[in-house]
């Protein structure tokens, strides 16, 4: 594992300093898995939920949670974002997944941006349903896949893709 590049000489948390860096193109990929209940699914997809449009609301969420991610997380840098999706699917009769992509072309990378619109892509879904259950499951957020910068790509395992 590489030197923690958060951490300055005398072990406090700094802004690493990026300005020596070429922009390149980057993406990264996160996923999260929420179980709700098949009769909330039902509900949902038959857009009878008291909040209204919940998936609507979710996609707007995401999107505006990659865009405030610098404000939320305190290390990151601001990034010009060049695309933002967030696509959300039904995964069995009690669960929806939500895929979120954030796309730049910076000096870092857009994984934390990824992973914010599907933390609070989730977190909304969550409070969009939780009137009719709150013991809805946020079952996993994590990054399915990067692509350029230093480091190069990166994609994780089959068996973790969700």
């Amino acid at each position: 594992m590489s030197e923690l590049t958060h951490l300055n000489a005398a072990g406090e948390a700094h802004m690493v300093d990026v300005s020596t860096k070429d922009a390149t193109s980057r993406t990264a990929v996160a996923f999260a898995r929420v179980v709700l209940g098949r009769s909330i699914i039902e509900r949902i997809y038959a857009d009878e939920m008291p909040k209204g449009d919940v998936l609507a609301t979710v996609r707007i969420a995401g999107i505006q949670a990659a865009k405030q991610c610098s404000t939320l997380i305190p290390l990151c840098h601001p990034l010009p974002l060049d695309k933002v999706s967030v696509d959300i699917s039904q995964a069995g009769e009690d669960a929806i997944e939500i895929q979120t992509s954030c796309t730049t072309t910076g000096k870092t990378g857009v994984e934390m941006e990824a992973l914010t619109a599907a933390s609070v892509a989730a977190l909304t879904l969550y409070d969009m349903c939780k009137a009719l259950d709150k013991g809805i499951l946020i079952e996993t957020i994590h990054l399915l896949e990067k692509t350029g910068g230093k480091s190069g790509n990166w994609r994780a395992e089959e068996k973790d893709r969700g």
